[in-house]
């Protein structure tokens, strides 16, 4: 198939719709021959739920399976499997890891979660120190883990662990694919301000993995960690949004539904909001864009910068908005949600689920010197730990 060629694309996606009529085919085997006619991701390779096409051709098949009212494979539900994992396995993956992994990943038969940050070593994660020993053909894993979303889950987590000790620690370091049913893998719930537990601590205790679940080269895990920072980064905060999409749009119908809490002041508060919001949301396409002829850059980074002010901007603003309505939190029952939801809950709940916004992916402190230094090319901070061996430095 020719590049740039949306009418033969279409018609592939047709004749697929007319061989796989979505109101008579199970869902599940719908999306395991979408997976295998290449209409996954279509910038993937062919035989990987891909086409070898540019990134922007996925929004045609996406158009076209929407118009069929075709199921989709629930990315809100996978999200990490989908935004992360899948495109470091592509990236560093050998073949048979890509064979064995992308299908159920993309079907969402298989969850995913990250195992990265720790107690001591949340935003400095080159820090950290989850043990990984080599035993033949095998590693052993010891440590913890921690914010760690859909933990209680997966089936397989991307993990980074510490496999020299004796190298400085951005070089002592190995990635890995952990089974999380695996003998040694204990996964507790971690309750947040909302009352709920997306996050979980992992606590790994002699846990094996084989050689063969080994992502990149022996100590290569922190530039396959950064593969996988960038594409989160871009995942959280330049996902695909329509206009008044996300946290801005409840506070939008709000104004319009209420007239009585409309003032003069408010009024030019919204609108800065509103702006900002489309500022955002308008970059984001751009960074999309430019990401169809490549891999995600440190660019990224701005503008999920961007959207963590804003949606705790945007909370706060709410809760001034509807007064005593804003202090009202329906629901403090303990629960494991299945994904974040802003928009269907009530203000309470934005407001507090906003906070762990400037944390979550990267905190907002982190971003801003990825920015300084990787887009704006300014002088990097003073570090005294970059080349010491990691067993001499200070915890």
């Amino acid at each position: 198939m020719s590049t740039g060629d949306d009418g033969e694309l279409r018609s592939r996606v047709r004749q697929f719709l007319a061989e796989h009529p979505p109101e008579r085919t199970e869902r599940l085997e719908f999306l395991r021959a979408r997976f295998d006619a290449g209409l996954a991701w279509v910038h993937f390779p062919a035989g990987l739920g891909g086409l070898d096409l540019p990134r922007e051709q996925q929004q045609v098949v996406e158009e076209e399976f929407a118009a069929a009212d075709a199921p989709d494979n629930n990315p809100r539900l996978n999200t990490i499997g989908l935004g992360m994992a899948a495109p470091t396995i592509l990236g560093f993956g050998d073949d048979e890891q890509r064979r064995r992994f992308l299908r159920p990943l993309w079907t969402g038969e298989e969850i995913w979660c990250q195992l990265f940050s720790e107690p001591g070593a949340g935003s400095d994660l080159a820090a950290l120190s989850t043990r990984a020993v080599r035993d033949g053909d095998e590693w052993v894993l010891d440590g913890q883990k921690v914010w760690t979303s859909l933990a209680h889950r997966a089936s397989w987590a991307i993990l980074v662990a510490r496999s020299d000790p004796e190298q400085p620690k951005h070089k002592g370091l190995t990635y890995f694919i952990c089974d999380m049913t695996a003998p040694g893998v204990d996964v507790r719930p971690l309750r947040q301000i909302t009352g709920e537990a997306e996050f979980n601590e992992v606590f790994l205790n002699e846990v094996r993995i084989p050689d063969s679940r080994r992502l990149g080269e022996v100590g290569q895990g922190w530039q396959v960690a950064m593969g996988t920072l960038m594409n989160e980064r871009v995942a959280i905060g330049g996902s695909n949004t329509e206009r008044e999409g996300g946290m801005i749009g409840p506070v939008a119908d709000t104004w319009r539904t209420e007239p009585q809490l409309r003032t003069p002041a408010a009024h030019d508060r919204l609108l800065q909001l509103w702006v900002d919001a489309e500022a955002t949301r308008l970059t984001g396409d751009r960074l999309r864009q430019q990401l169809a002829a490549g891999t995600p850059g440190p660019e990224g980074s701005a503008v999920k910068l961007s959207f963590a002010r804003l949606n705790q901007e945007i909370s706060g603003f709410e809760l001034e908005l509807l007064g005593e309505q804003g202090l009202s939190y329906d629901d403090w029952t303990f629960r494991r949600p299945e994904h974040t939801d802003f928009t269907a809950r009530d203000a309470g709940y934005r407001f507090l689920r906003a906070k762990g916004n400037s944390i979550e992916g990267g905190t907002s402190e982190i971003l801003r010197n990825v920015i300084a230094e990787r887009v704006l090319g300014l002088p990097q901070e003073q570090r005294t730990d970059k080349q010491a061996p990691w067993k001499e430095l200070p915890r």
